[in-house]
């Protein structure tokens, strides 16, 4: 046999709260409470006509507070409010203490479990068909936004001598989810055949419990929105204004300002082969220099420096001779290359029998004056292999 829960007393502490609000310790105090309240509601929910939903009690010393739910709050109230004042006056004489009334009405009946299921008895009383009662209210509900809706009656449906059961599902209606929010309803019919029950499960979404959502919305105010930014202990302090200059920079750091240079040229159109330099205004960089992280200062024009012009002509001269060393190297390397060439070109000549061309001893020695090793330094036919006369005394040395 299915073991059924009711669905509100199910999440009562979770996404629901109580319908009586009171507290009590000793037990014969408590028993007779809670009949006061038993009383309060059966006087109050015997208005059938009036819509009424549900009702909640909330108990202060010798005053008790009843809020009303209704979908018809003109009914509750009267003409002039003289329905609310007899029922006030009734519910004092009931409870022997002070009873203060408020009316709540139902904006959407439609999503009111127990409005929608008082709907159903009523149309089962006027005898039309279960099923198409079921179904348009079933209709209706959907179409004021619920997500789900579940309604079934049982009794002598259509006067049948067997009593039966019958349902109308849309939607979804998951009962094991205690974050979703489902409303519940009971109501009865009194045919001449007899009473026909009628229950309503109506699932109207999923809801976050109090506490949960209580605490994200406080933590969401209090941090606000994240920053796009990194931290300041990342990326410093904020600046008010325009960003500063490379002047500025440099004389707030204490470092020179630097820039890149083009390499410097030869009269005959060649560069130094060198590569790039920096220049700063406290001297120039070469680029084997900057990749070491070495720095030459030509100069120290800042304000209040130590140096004079002592150390000013000191640290020229060492820069000049860091220059010169690098040209140096420089020359000496194209000086290897063109010699070897002219090596090459001796050992081919001697192989060959034959002597250098005068225009390759020309190249030869424009390259080894200018420092480069240009591509036409050898003959055409240095590399090429040796003809078929000199093929005879190539053996012949062998031998």
């Amino acid at each position: 046999m299915g073991q059924k829960v009711h669905p509100i007393g199910f999440r009562i502490g979770v996404i629901r709260d109580w319908q009586s609000k009171w507290y009590s310790d000793k037990r014969s105090t408590y028993t007779e409470l809670v009949h006061e309240d038993v009383k309060i509601r059966r006087r109050i929910e015997g208005m059938r006509d009036a819509g009424i939903s549900g009702v909640e009690i909330d108990r202060n010393a010798n005053q008790i507070s009843v809020t009303i739910r209704t979908s018809r709050p003109g009914i509750v109230i009267g003409r002039q409010g003289k329905n609310v004042e007899d029922l006030r006056k009734e519910l004092e004489k009931l409870t022997s203490k002070k009873v203060r009334v408020n009316i709540v009405e139902i904006n959407v009946p439609e999503l009111d479990a127990k409005l929608v299921a008082r709907s159903v008895a009523d149309q089962l009383e006027r005898r039309v068909a279960h099923r198409r009662a079921m179904k348009q209210t079933a209709q209706r509900t959907m179409q004021r936004g619920a997500k789900g809706i579940r309604i079934m009656v049982g009794g002598r449906l259509g006067g049948s001598e067997m009593s039966r059961k019958d349902k109308e599902m849309q939607g979804q209606v998951p009962l094991h989810t205690l974050r979703a929010d489902i409303d519940y309803g009971t109501a009865e019919a009194r045919t001449t055949f007899g009473q026909i029950g009628v229950k309503c499960w109506i699932y109207k979404g999923e809801i976050l419990p109090e506490r949960a959502s209580a605490a994200a919305s406080a933590e969401a105010t209090a941090e606000g929105p994240a920053p796009a930014i990194a931290p300041e202990s990342v990326r410093g302090p904020e600046r008010e204004g325009p960003a500063p200059s490379a002047e500025a920079l440099a004389e707030a750091t204490g470092q020179p300002r630097r820039r890149a240079v083009a390499p410097a040229a030869q009269p005959g159109g060649e560069s130094l082969g060198t590569g790039a330099r920096t220049e700063t205004e406290g001297g120039v960089l070469t680029e084997a220099e900057a990749q070491s992280g070495s720095s030459v200062q030509l100069s120290d024009e800042r304000e209040g420096s130590p140096g004079g012009a002592a150390d000013a002509a000191a640290h020229e001269d060492r820069a000049i001779e860091k220059v010169e060393a690098v040209a140096d190297e420089s020359g000496s390397e194209a000086g290897q290359a063109a010699g070897d060439a002219v090596s090459v070109e001796t050992q081919t000549s001697d192989v060959a029998g034959e002597s250098t061309s005068p225009e390759a001893e020309a190249l030869v020695e424009e390259a080894t004056e200018a420092g480069t090793s240009p591509a036409g330094a050898l003959p055409p036919d240095a590399d090429a292999p040796p003809s078929d006369e000199a093929r005879p005394n190539i053996k012949e040395d062998e031998a």
